[in-house]
C-alpha cells in the first residue's frame, strides 16, 4: 500500500511552473477561492472521497449517471495521488477548501484533509464545467459568475439520478444565463466536451426541473438573469454531495484541448 507520508518536493521557480501546477501550489499555500477562470487551458474536476467498501457502488453510480458524474480520474486505495491527472497532484492538499461529511452532514470545511486521510479511502475526480468555460469565453460568450468574481450558482432539481447501492438522489445543475442566440451557441460549444458534462440538460423554465427561485441557489452564489436572457443549466459534479466546497475544484495537468470532441483523460 502506498505510504501516506508527505513526499518532499523540490521547489521550482514560479516562472517555470505551468498554470495548473502554480494553481495547486497556491492551494497548498492557503488559496481558498473559487477556481473558475483559474489555470485556463487545463481541466478541472470535482472531488469525491469515500471508503473502499463503498467505492464499487459509487463507481457504478457514476457509470449510470455520466452527465453529472463523468469520472476523469480515480486513485488507488489509500493513495492520495492520481498521476494521470497531475504528476504532483495531492488530493489531500491541492484544492482550495474541502467538505468533510459525517452521517450526511458537513462536519468540517478545512483547507487540507491531511488529518482526515485514511488508508481505506478512494478518491474520484469528476469532470467539472469550469473546464469548458474558456471555450465559451473564446467565442465571446459572457460568463456571469466570472465577470462578477463569485461562485457559479447551482441548484438541486427534481430530476432523479439512477441509484446504485446507497447512492441515490436528485441531479444538481449549474446555471449560466445567456441571450437566446448565445444559448444556442453555448449548446454547440459544450457538446464537444462530454468528459466535463457536455451539452446542457435544460434551457429556460427553471420550475419545470423543480427550481422554485432562480435567485436562491442551493450552492454557490446568485447571479442576475436579465429580461432578455434565459437560464441555461448543465449537469453538475456537486450531484454526489462532493468532497470539496462548491466552486473550488481540483486543477489537473490535463489540457482542455484534449477533452475537446470526447478525448477524455486516461
Amino acid at each position: 500500500m502506498t505510504s501516506l507520508a508527505t513526499t518532499e518536493r523540490t521547489p521550482q521557480p514560479a516562472a517555470d511552473l505551468s498554470p495548473s501546477v502554480a494553481a495547486r501550489h497556491a492551494c497548498r499555500a492557503g488559496m481558498a477561492t473559487t477556481t473558475a477562470g483559474i489555470a485556463n487551458g487545463f481541466v478541472q474536476g470535482n472531488l469525491a472521497i469515500l471508503p473502499e467498501k463503498l467505492a464499487a457502488s459509487f463507481h457504478r453510480f457514476c457509470q449510470l449517471n455520466p452527465k453529472p458524474c463523468p469520472i476523469i480520474g480515480m486513485s488507488d486505495v489509500g493513495d492520495p495521488r492520481i498521476p494521470s491527472l497531475g504528476i504532483d497532484l495531492d488530493i489531500r492538499t491541492d484544492l482550495p477548501r474541502y467538505r468533510v461529511w459525517h452521517d450526511g452532514e458537513v462536519a468540517d470545511e478545512p483547507t487540507d484533509i491531511m488529518a482526515h486521510w485514511r488508508d481505506d479511502l478512494v478518491a474520484f475526480v469528476l469532470g467539472c464545467s469550469f473546464s469548458f468555460e474558456e471555450a465559451l469565453m473564446a467565442d465571446d460568450l459572457p460568463i456571469r459568475h466570472i465577470e462578477r468574481k463569485v461562485r457559479v450558482p447551482m441548484y438541486r432539481t427534481n430530476v432523479a439520478c439512477h441509484p446504485s447501492g446507497p447512492f441515490a438522489g436528485p441531479m444538481v445543475v449549474s446555471m449560466r444565463p445567456f441571450v437566446p442566440a448565445d444559448a444556442i451557441r453555448a449548446v454547440q460549444i459544450t457538446s464537444r466536451f462530454p468528459a466535463v458534462h457536455g451539452a446542457p440538460v435544460h434551457l429556460g423554465h427553471p420550475h419545470s426541473i423543480g427550481i422554485t427561485d432562480i435567485a436562491k441557489p442551493d450552492y454557490g452564489d446568485a447571479v442576475p438573469v436579465e429580461a432578455d436572457e434565459i437560464p441555461v443549466f448543465w449537469a453538475c459534479g456537486v450531484t454526489p454531495a462532493g468532497g470539496h466546497s462548491s466552486g473550488e475544484a481540483a486543477i489537473c495537468d490535463y489540457a482542455r484541448s484534449r477533452v475537446d470532441a470526447g478525448d477524455g483523460p486516461p
